[in-house]
Order: C-alpha cells, then structure tokens, then sequence
C-alpha cells in the first residue's frame, strides 16, 4: 500500500515479482493506493519506470493506480504500507478494523526524499521481506 499507487507501492509491487521469481517463491503481489491522487499523469511513475528499467525489472502490463478495497485485506496474506506516519492515519479512518494487522514501512515520498533515495530503502525493504518469505518456506 501507498498513498497514490503510482510511484512506492507499484515499484515495490514490480521489484518483488521479480525477486520472488528469481528466488522461485509461490508468491505474488499486488498493490493498492489509499487515496488515489487524480493528478498524476499516466498508469505509472516515471521514476518507477526507469527505476525498473535500469534494473532490468519489466513493467507491464501496464494498469491505472487502484484504490484498496475492503476485500483486498482479506484476500491478502500479507499487507505491508510503505510509509507508517502517512498511512497508519489512512488506515485509522478508512479501515480501522485492519489498522494493526498490517506491516508498516518507513518509504518516504516525493515531498520527503528524492527518488534516488526512496527508491533503494524501499528496494532494500523488499529484498529483506523476499529473503524472510524464502526462510519461512524453507522452515516449512
């Protein structure tokens, strides 16, 4: 989850297929948005877009960013927002039932950090989670 699910969640959305692919993990991702931002232009940051293509990470198919339903945190095993002082209080008023069942981050945004900053914490944050869901499966 992110704010506008068009630059942090949709990056970290694409880096994870990637990974958990690499690792041959039966996991797959999906993001969502809290409050979808009608300003921005196109399906998908730009910065997002040369962020994966720089790593080698394909984009498509492309889509428009989605707001997160009620439906989604069920459906989920598991759901993480990327940056805890901007969501937890989205959480709290939209969904407060699920406030505290999910995994927060600390990704900051635009208004916060430069992409080359965001970018690399959130993929670090990432490469973290796979090697933990790649240990778990290993456990089983």
């Amino acid at each position: 989850l992110c704010t506008g699910n068009y630059y942090r969640s949709r990056f970290a959305e694409f880096y994870f297929r990637h990974l958990a692919n690499q690792h041959g993990l039966n996991w797959r991702s999906e993001s969502r948005g809290l409050q979808i931002t009608p300003g921005n232009v196109g399906p998908l940051s730009i910065f997002t877009q040369r962020e994966c293509e720089r790593l080698g990470i394909c984009v498509e198919p492309q889509r428009m960013p989605l707001p997160v339903e009620e439906s989604d945190f069920g459906s989920a095993s598991i759901t993480i927002a990327v940056k805890e002082l901007e969501h937890r209080p989205l959480m709290q008023l939209k969904f407060p039932e699920w406030e505290d069942r999910i995994e927060y981050w600390q990704v900051h945004d635009l208004d916060c950090a430069m992409p080359d900053e965001a970018l690399p914490m959130l993929a670090r944050h990432v490469e973290y989670f796979v090697k933990r869901l790649a240990h778990e499966e290993d456990s089983h």
